[in-house]
């Protein structure tokens, strides 16, 4: 069994109710997304846009093993046991640049075909200079009040920072182990990009994939710079 860090933490909680302040204002959520700087996506597993008409795989029930982390989380230059390894190159420069909004970024959610019951999430840098895609995203299904946990363990040693017409991904494990859980029907999801204070910065929302299913046991990861890496987990 695979051994999961999932955080859920206080400024989760505050950045999804400061999204949700903002919605409520009446403001249109705007679609963002990114690719992140880094390997192209030759290698990557084949993603499937979400007006795709293909079926994902038939969902199943499932649970990883979970463990908390300190209220906050660690920002991206640290590792999955607490400890901070040697600062990446870009992770000094990354904190000057500013972090990938909905108004410098659009995001879109894809099906794939490996790891099943996953989905790829994909933020493209839309605007003239580089962006950070800092942290985690924020997800909520449909209208679910508490944002969706995050896989600590993929956390990267430096912050992604993303080219105008680049992307960043994250990868989106929708169920946990196998009866474990009974999974649920979703067709709308949430992305809340945050910033290097893992603030909110605005939201999009995106249709899913036909027949997804979640459970509170699946889990996001935080932004990497391939393909490869967030469907890793």
């Amino acid at each position: 069994m695979r051994t999961n860090r999932i955080r859920t933490t206080a400024l989760a909680a505050t950045a999804l109710a400061a999204a949700l302040s903002l919605t409520a204002c009446g403001g249109e959520d705007k679609a963002m997304g990114t690719k992140a700087a880094g390997p192209t996506e030759t290698a990557a597993p084949a993603a499937t846009s979400t007006d795709s008409t293909a079926q994902p795989d038939a969902p199943k029930a499932g649970t990883p093993e979970t463990q908390t982390v300190p209220a906050g989380g660690k920002h991206a230059g640290g590792n999955g046991d607490g400890k901070k390894p040697e600062t990446a190159p870009n992770a000094k420069a990354a904190a000057s640049i500013p972090a990938c909004t909905t108004t410098n970024s659009k995001v879109k959610v894809s099906s794939v075909s490996r790891p099943i019951n996953h989905l790829l999430l994909t933020v493209t840098n839309t605007g003239s200079t580089d962006c950070a895609a800092y942290h985690a995203p924020f997800l909520r299904f449909d209208d679910a009040q508490a944002v969706y946990p995050v896989y600590d363990d993929s956390q990267p040693q430096s912050v992604v920072v993303v080219s105008p017409g680049d992307k960043a991904y994250a990868g989106i494990a929708l169920l946990g182990e196998p009866g474990q859980n009974e999974p649920v029907k979703s067709d709308n999801l949430g992305v809340i990009m945050v910033d290097k204070n893992n603030e909110s910065k605005g939201e999009s929302t995106l249709k899913l994939p036909a027949e997804t299913y979640t459970d509170s046991l699946g889990f996001v990861t935080y932004w990497q710079s391939d393909v490869e890496s967030a469907l890793m987990y």
